[in-house]
């Protein structure tokens, strides 16, 4: 059973807006009329589909498999409203009396809404807004009539006829003439030949639709689209840096340069197009109303310009917080037709999720893994290091800062076990006496000082795949180097270095995936935080009297 939360009075959103569509079946030459009143009449009349509009969610609680979602009137108020992370330096300033607490009036992250109703799994699917490109002062948004963004001109062609003479510029121009408008992608290119046929269905003869673009994209079956829209009598289309729109004659004039002929163009149009990109709502607020510690939103890794991805590449649909799963705007700028495939695969996330929980295993991106951490509270110091650093927000912790887990959201990456100074948390099959006695079982030669010996560390996800690929086309390996699989790099316990170095090895390599701003991280940021644990352990070496070294490579 699904429920379907709109936080506006209908379903259809921005799609209820829109004259055409693009061409989804061959010859992909013709638009066609939208469809979204039939997706609507089909959803409305499934039984198993519960719709609450004008509703949003005022916070989510809870695990995959017993989600506790609690559910308000739009713009609205409540106790249960999702509480605002509040950091050490802000809890401060609080106590102080120096700045108010932002959560004043609201339930803490760790009570329970009796009264919220439980879900198993949540799909995050709340769209985007048009950029806002009024900051480009030399395009006139915002100050000269007749030039609007392409939201505002969908808008205006359903309601009629559109003006014959019609500039559509793709990117801002002047200094950075070599890119679009932010948020922008083929979605943005799709829509501008879609609207220079708009100018031509309602103009015939008198049509003039300029395209201005320093990129053009139309993937796959679209390039058919855009084949047919080049050969179109009164579609003209150049690369061009547009450097200035104003008034002139009754319309407005386009400057441009750098044209794909070396001329510099001055057009005398009706009405200016923007291509304003599509932003996610997840930018401007939290969205999503998590009641967890790391707080109601994403956290921001920027990469993705706040796109709710945890792994673009690997894991599509997963977003940092483990049965949660974002399709279409919210992801990336989508066409209608790659929003619903999107969808699709969300959906089956999360049904795959809550079948997950109910079997008690993990679902991604150890798929399976029926371990759970385990933690030995007599000695725990609550220090906080396993909840500050868990990147799935597994950990919630009371106000002593003992911690709270949350096994179904989990991901079994063991960033929890490396942080723990005490070393009070493990695995079943995997946990600091296992790698520890791994480390301790290696042979240090003493015949030759000047032979180097080396542990490295290597994680299972990337790193290790990489080495046994190398074994595989007969690459040579140096005997005295030792290779430890391990979960991810995050897991690394510091007392696994200091094992290493005491039994004599000259150095330990941690082999893990790229971090920063193009990370390839499959536990999001256990690169990151083994990275930063390095730094840390090296301050300690001098007063071990050692000058041994320890180096992290990541992919």
């Amino acid at each position: 059973e699904v429920t379907l939360v709109e936080k506006t009075d209908k379903l259809g959103g921005k799609a209820l807006g829109w004259r055409k569509m693009f061409p989804t079946a061959y010859p992909y030459s013709e638009l066609e009329q939208p469809n979204i009143e039939q997706m609507i009449a089909e959803v409305t009349g499934n039984d198993k589909i519960s719709i609450k509009t004008e509703t949003e969610v005022a916070r989510i609680a809870g695990a995959p498999g017993e989600f506790g979602v609690t559910l308000k009137a739009t713009g609205t108020e409540s106790e249960w409203d999702a509480p605002a992370k509040v950091g050490v330096d802000e809890r401060d300033k609080i106590e102080k009396g120096e700045m108010e607490d932002p959560n004043t009036g609201l339930k803490v992250y760790t009570e329970a809404n009796p009264d919220a109703e439980l879900f198993g799994a949540v799909v995050l699917a709340t769209g985007w807004r048009p950029a806002d490109v009024s900051e480009y002062d030399h395009l006139g948004h915002g100050t000269l009539n007749n030039v609007v963004t392409n939201a505002e001109f969908e808008r205006l062609a359903k309601q009629g006829k559109v003006p014959a003479k019609v500039a559509f510029i793709q990117s801002p121009g002047s200094t950075d003439n070599d890119r679009d408008f932010p948020y922008c992608n083929s979605v943005t290119s799709m829509v501008a030949l879609k609207q220079a046929q708009y100018v031509c269905d309602d103009n015939g003869e008198n049509a003039q639709a300029y395209i201005l673009y320093q990129h053009m994209r139309t993937p796959g079956n679209t390039e058919l689209f855009y084949k047919g829209m080049q050969q179109r009598d009164g579609v003209f289309m150049t690369k061009a840096t547009v450097t200035k729109v104003e008034e002139a004659d009754g319309g407005l004039k386009v400057s441009a340069e750098n044209t794909l002929l070396g001329d510099d163009l001055d057009l005398v149009v009706d009405m200016v197009v923007l291509a304003a990109g599509m932003v996610p709502t997840t930018v401007d607020e939290s969205t999503i109303n998590l009641a967890y510690r790391q707080g109601p939103g994403f956290l921001d890794l920027d990469l993705f310009d706040g796109y709710a991805d945890s792994h673009f590449i690997c894991f599509p649909y997963e977003t940092r917080r483990t049965g949660v799963y974002a399709c279409g705007g919210v992801r990336k700028a989508e066409t209608m037709e790659e929003t619903i495939d999107d969808a699709t695969g969300a959906a089956l996330k999360a049904i795959q999720c809550i079948e997950s929980a109910d079997r008690g295993v993990s679902v991604h991106p150890r798929s399976g893994d029926q371990t759970y951490p385990d933690f030995f509270f007599q000695r725990c110091t609550q220090c906080k290091r396993c909840t500050e650093e868990c990147p799935f927000g597994a950990l919630d912790d009371d106000e002593k800062g003992t911690p709270l887990p949350n096994p179904t959201r989990c991901r079994r990456c063991g960033t929890c076990m490396g942080a723990c100074p005490e070393r009070i948390i493990g695995f079943a099959d995997y946990n600091v006496d296992m790698i520890g006695s791994m480390v301790k079982c290696i042979e240090v030669p003493d015949d030759d000082e000047d032979k180097l010996r080396v542990a490295v560390f290597v994680c299972e996800n990337d790193a290790y795949p990489a080495i046994d690929m190398s074994g595989m086309h007969r690459n040579k390996m140096n005997a005295l180097v030792r290779f430890i699989p391990v979960r991810c790099l995050g897991s690394v316990n510091m007392v696994w270095i200091k094992d290493a170095m005491s039994s004599g090895m000259d150095g330990v390599l941690l082999l893990g995936c790229r971090y920063g701003d193009d990370y390839q991280c499959h536990f999001v940021k256990g690169s990151e935080i083994a990275s930063k644990r390095m730094e840390n352990i090296g301050e300690t070496w001098v007063p071990w009297g050692l000058s041994r070294s320890v180096a992290v490579l990541s992919r």
